[in-house]
Parts: structure tokens; sequence; C-alpha cells
């Protein structure tokens, strides 16, 4: 799961990022709102994580232009601001959720969680490919219904190809999927979660595709 964090104060924002990147997600941390505008603008991203005071374009001003252009992922303020007239005015912006600081990590993890599973607009969020089913929210996967192991790598790797299974995905777009700005990328990274996923699903789930990437064998 990508995710993009806008929060101008340093320290939080590193908290956060770190925290959120033990979770599983790739996290690209931003100190400014005109910045977001763009990123939200070139990037796919699954839910943001937004401040409302920042320097460049507030918070507000992010969020009106994310939903003036009809982007509809979940979005959750960040704040200082405590009052109930904040609060409403955030929701009423559009946000999906708002966050006062400071806040508790284990329930910022439970709020993204809830905001994905409503993102999902469906009783269930889960995958289904073949006989593999992926639980992006709870990061589970199964093979015919037995669990399996996966690392948060492999789990981000088969959830970027199971969200286009009918779509060859060349090694920088799983890249993207996989790290965060600023990760170290190592060279055979992707070459060893295809390998390792193999080993677990089948070696026919996954094919490979010469000089364009990867994608999923027919269901």
């Amino acid at each position: 799961m990508r995710i993009l964090l806008v929060e101008d104060d340093a320290s939080l924002g590193a908290t956060v990022q770190s925290w959120l990147q033990m979770d599983g997600h790739a996290v690209d941390w931003l100190q400014r709102g005109d910045q977001a505008v763009t990123a939200l603008a070139t990037h796919d991203y699954q839910c943001v994580l937004l401040d409302r005071g920042l320097p460049g374009l507030d918070g507000d001003g992010v969020l009106h232009a994310l939903r003036a252009r009809g982007a509809t992922l979940p979005v959750l303020l960040i704040t200082a601001r405590d009052t109930l007239a904040d609060r409403v005015e955030g929701l009423d912006l559009g946000a999906d959720d708002y966050l006062v600081k400071p806040f508790d990590l284990e329930e910022l993890s439970a709020r993204v969680r809830a905001a994905l599973r409503r993102e999902a607009r469906q009783p269930s969020p889960v995958l289904r490919h073949g006989g593999v089913t992926l639980d992006p929210v709870a990061k589970r996967v199964a093979l015919e219904g037995v669990p399996v192991t996966v690392t948060a790598r492999e789990f981000a790797v088969l959830e970027a190809l199971m969200r286009r299974p009918t779509h060859i995905l060349s090694r920088a777009q799983i890249e993207e999927a996989l790290y965060g700005w600023g990760e170290e990328v190592e060279s055979n990274a992707i070459e060893v979660h295809i390998y390792n996923l193999r080993r677990k699903l089948g070696s026919g789930f996954i094919t490979t595709v010469r000089n364009q990437g990867y994608g999923l064998a027919p269901a």
C-alpha cells in the first residue's frame, strides 16, 4: 500500500513514516502543500495523511484540489485544531477522518485500515486470482484457502500485481508500489521477491514477459 504523508513537523513526520513502514506500507513524506498537489497528480496513492497547517498551500487547499479533480482516495486530516467546528469543517471539505495531535500510533494504524476498508466499497476488500486470495487490510494471503506466510515486501509486490491482473507491470511500476521516496532499492530485489512468491504460490502464478515486466497467468 502506498501512502502520502504531508506533515511539516520533522519529528512527527519521521515518526509516522517509520511507523507506517513497519506496518508494511510504502510512505512518501512531504512537508509542503504545493508539493503534495504535484505528487497526488503524478503518483498513485491509496491513502493520504494530511496536516492542515502547511507551508506553500495549507491542508485545506490540498484537499480541495484533490476532490476538485474527482479523486476519491481516503484522506485523514492530522492536526492540532481540536474544536468541534474545526472537525466539522475538515470533514465537510472532503476528509474521510480527523485525527487530533497528539495521537497514538496504534490508533493511527487502525484509522488507516478503516479508511481503506471504506474505500473498497464492498463487504470484503479481498482480491482473488485463481486459487490465491489477498486481503489488503488484514495483510493475509492464502492459496486454496490455506494461509501463506509472505514478507511485507512480497505482499506489496503481490498486491500490485493482483490489483491489475490483466496488465504487465514493469520493474519501475512494481518498485513504485514497493518503495517510498529515498528508500534504497537493491538491484535484484524485485527478482528475489518474484522468485519467493513463485515458490510459495506456484511457479506458474506469476509470468515474466521479456523486456516488459511481470504479470499474472490467466486465471
